[in-house]
């Protein structure tokens, strides 16, 4: 079906998680609404899959209900009766050397380069908003500090330390419970929030000079009172959508300040029943040499599945990602843990995350650089009186950035500003 030429009373751009909130939030209040979404599928970076190799669900993109005492969709999982599990109940945390676990007083050196660092951190906020690198510093030859940091940047944060604000990192410290939902995140994503959407539908341009929206796509155009869009930062920084009049000069600048990080997986299958002496739900990390060194963690045979994860992130995964070498490191970085015995315990292929590559998103998750903390608030802050919004996990200043939660009400959030307009 074409877009043709109607008119919308709203319409939204991007079938991800926080268009799909948009959307519906709208129809509640029974507004006229056009979704659009670029690619085959909605669901965005919340995308499950059943691969061959695996014979189970993967989440590609995101995989759990971060802060799930405040996640509106850890209480819509609890109000379907969707099963979930609490990653940090069952989950084993060990630290790795090469050949060997931690002992006991290195697991107290790694906790106190820990307190270390987020002392040091918090301390640095007295200051201007330097980079998490340059505000750890001072204790940055401390042991296990790049271990520790190699976990808060690139592999939470999705950005190298030396990228990424402090102030912002700092914001998006999340709390509380991690649940998983049975079936993966981005297939009950797909089941509670589908919705009429028009897919394969690319948005090329959007005139939003008024007195409505006039939205170009590649199956038309949607003339609109107002728009929502939704659509990744790394899409708006490459200028997939031209608008007109061009963007306020803030808004630009928040765009530009908000690049999209990279958090890359890399799922192997047991060969045999050799599980490396490693118990069901494990996660490990490793003595990183130096703060922003490429590295990789592992949750190794996930809820005592035959699989285990391997996770890389920063500038390192994104070069990886492009020469194609996501496997190879993986299986480098487990060989180094686990000797040669790492060769034979699992089968050979992968399967290899590729958001980086991804044209509907250019990344995994929204960051922002030193001395951008505010840009996620100038990002989502209405244009025109509401005629123009921009909405998702890059917008969200409440410490869910990042997050299919924060998406999610990001996207009502915006369809409350247009119904109130």
């Amino acid at each position: 079906m074409s877009c043709g030429t109607r008119r919308a009373v709203l319409a939204v751009i991007g079938g991800g998680v926080a268009g799909l909130a948009a959307a519906a939030a709208l129809r509640r209040q029974g507004r006229q609404v056009i979704l659009i979404e670029a690619s085959g599928r909605i669901g965005g970076r919340a995308h499950t899959t059943i691969p061959a190799l695996l014979e189970a669900p993967f989440d590609h993109g995101a995989a759990w209900l971060h802060a799930a005492e405040r996640n509106p969709l850890a209480a819509m999982a609890r109000q379907f009766g969707i099963r979930t599990l609490d990653s940090g109940a069952e989950r084993v945390h060990r630290t790795r050397l090469p050949g060997r676990f931690t002992v006991a007083a290195e697991d107290a050196a790694y906790a106190q380069a820990e307190a270390a660092f987020h002392e040091r951190a918090a301390a640095a906020l007295a200051g201007p908003d330097v980079s998490l690198a340059e505000a750890v510093g001072p204790i940055a030859a401390l042991p296990w500090m790049p271990s520790v940091v190699n976990w808060e940047a690139p592999v939470i944060a999705a950005a190298d330390a030396s990228a990424l604000s402090l102030r912002d990192w700092h914001t998006n410290l999340l709390e509380g419970s991690n649940w998983e939902v049975e079936g993966g995140l981005g297939a009950f994503i797909a089941r509670r929030l589908a919705g009429p959407v028009q897919l394969n539908t690319v948005a090329t341009a959007i005139d939003w000079g008024g007195p409505g929206v006039r939205v170009e796509t590649s199956a038309g155009t949607i003339y609109a009172d107002a728009c929502i869009v939704t659509v990744s930062t790394g899409v708006l920084a490459a200028g997939k959508i031209r608008f007109s009049p061009a963007l306020p000069v803030a808004t630009q600048e928040a765009i530009d300040g908000l690049p999209m990080g990279l958090l890359s997986k890399v799922a192997l299958r047991a060969a045999g029943a050799d599980r490396l002496d490693v118990p069901d739900s494990c996660g490990i990390d490793q003595c990183v040499p130096a703060i922003d060194a490429p590295a990789m963690t592992i949750v190794a045979w996930p809820h005592g599945q035959d699989h285990a994860i391997c996770f890389a992130g920063g500038s390192h995964a994104a070069e990886l990602d492009r020469r194609g070498e996501l496997e190879g490191f993986a299986r480098d970085q487990l060989r180094g843990l686990f000797g040669r015995r790492a060769d034979g315990a699992f089968r050979p292929g992968a399967v290899v995350t590729a958001w980086a590559a991804d044209p509907w998103t250019l990344g995994a998750y929204a960051y922002a650089r030193p001395g951008c903390a505010g840009a996620r608030g100038v990002l989502g802050t209405p244009l025109a009186g509401g005629r123009l919004i921009f909405a998702g996990e890059a917008t969200r200043t409440d410490g869910l950035a990042g997050t299919v939660g924060g998406a999610f009400l990001a996207g009502e959030e915006a369809a409350t500003a247009c119904v109130a307009e």
